[in-house]
Parts: C-alpha cells; structure tokens; sequence
C-alpha cells in the first residue's frame, strides 16, 4: 500500500514536468520551423563523362527538381540543407569495370539520385536604381550525398535481357552497378555555386543558380577512370516565398 501510494505521488509530481516538457519541446521545434526559409527549384544537370570510350552514350543532360531550407545564424551567414532528385538509366561497361549513364535502348538499371547537401551561404544585397527592387545575391559551398536508388530497368522482359553473364545479363549488371555506386564511399560529394534572387513581388523571389559538384571520392578510390568523369553541373530556376514582416 506504502508502495503504490509513493508511486502515485511520484506520477503526480512527475507527470506535469514531463508534459511542460513536451510542450517546450513542441513549442520550440515550431518556432525553429517557422525561422526556417524555404525555396523551391527546377533545372538541368549534367553528369560528366569522357564520351572518347567505344560503346559510351552522350553524357546525359536530366531535368531535377529540389528543395532548400535555409536558418540564418550570424551576418550574411545561413546555413541550408538541400535536396536535389534527378534519374536516369545506367548500363555497366564490363570492359572499364563501372557503370555509365546510357540511353534507354542499352539500359539495365534505373538509377534515382537522392542529392542531400548541407551547405554554407553568404548573402549579400545589392542596391539597384531607385524604383526597382534589390537584387540579392548569395555563394555558398558544402558537402553532398548522393544516395542513389537502383533498381532493375523497367521494361526489360524478353529473356535474352537476363541470360548469359555480365556482358547481357541486365539483372547481374544492376547488381553490379548498385555494389558500385554504394560502395568505396562514392555517394560522397562538395558543392560549390552562386546564385542572385530577384523580388518580382510581395510574396516571391524567383532566381538563378548555377551549382557544380566535386566527386570527393575520387581522391581515395583511385580509379583508373577519366579526369571528368563523376563531375556534375546544373543550372536551375529557384522560386521563394518571402518572408511577411
């Protein structure tokens, strides 16, 4: 009876702490959230190739689509987390050893790349003539991740696709691709770009950014691959909603 009494008096004394608690953490997530400015964008990318190689298709040009989140912490200083989304088709080129963006008639695997970068901006505003809003504008550098998403090229039913060795065989060539791409620590990337914001009014931002991303792995891995290859660069149109005061 001592027991149960001292327990429910603990619950009594505890339980209100805990949901003070709960709602200092709630309130202060909200708070971070509402700090938060938002941008959204679409654009091209470019995944760099060496084409000089028998049997490689054009390096491609893709159409992504991305969000930002950006918190401003000191001066011109943000710090922004982003997330860019492109995909693609990929063979495996079993003479070089390593997979090779290919237009959809040699395709094996359907790659979609998850671009998650974390970032540092500076911003800087610049006066204009008097009667025209002010442009703004930014440069910022960070680290990338491509966390790549690779399944089995769709469409790919006739039984010569799946038969033979790695040469023809699609479902070994995926398997081959996504070992690769996972592994040796190749979803690590820098990035670096500029972009300028313009008002066009009350409620939006629109602006250009033109971004370029290092493949950070190839100063372990090693490769015996071309200079270019891994390098991306992308241009893109960013829409934000501005801030009411």
């Amino acid at each position: 009876m001592y027991l149960r009494s001292l327990a429910l008096s603990l619950l009594i004394f505890i339980f209100p702490l805990f949901n003070l608690g709960a709602q200092s953490f709630f309130s202060n997530t909200m708070s971070l959230l509402r700090s938060l400015h938002w941008s959204y964008n679409g654009g091209l990318l470019h995944l760099a190739a060496d084409n000089g190689k028998v049997g490689a298709d054009p390096a491609p040009i893709l159409p992504s689509l991305g969000a930002a989140a950006a918190w401003h912490f000191t001066g011109p200083f943000w710090f922004e987390a982003t997330e860019d989304i492109y995909f693609t088709n990929y063979e495996y080129n079993y003479t070089y050893g390593y997979p090779m963006p290919c237009n959809p008639e040699n395709r094996s695997a359907f790659v979609m790349g998850f671009v998650t970068g974390f970032q540092v901006k500076a911003v800087f505003p610049i006066p204009i003539p008097i009667g025209l809003n002010p442009i703004t504008t930014r440069v910022y550098a960070g680290l990338v991740l491509d966390l790549r998403l690779v399944l089995q090229a769709f469409g790919l039913n006739h039984p010569d696709d799946f038969s033979g060795g790695i040469e023809t065989n699609a479902k070994l060539q995926t398997d081959a691709i996504r070992s690769y791409f996972w592994g040796s620590g190749r979803m690590f990337y820098s990035v670096i770009g500029a972009g300028a914001d313009y008002p066009v009014n009350e409620n939006f931002m629109i602006g250009l950014d033109l971004r370029m991303w290092i493949p950070l792995y190839r100063i372990w891995t090693n490769e015996n691959i071309p200079d270019i290859d891994g390098w991306r660069f992308g241009a893109s149109i960013r829409l934000t909603p501005r801030k009411k005061s």
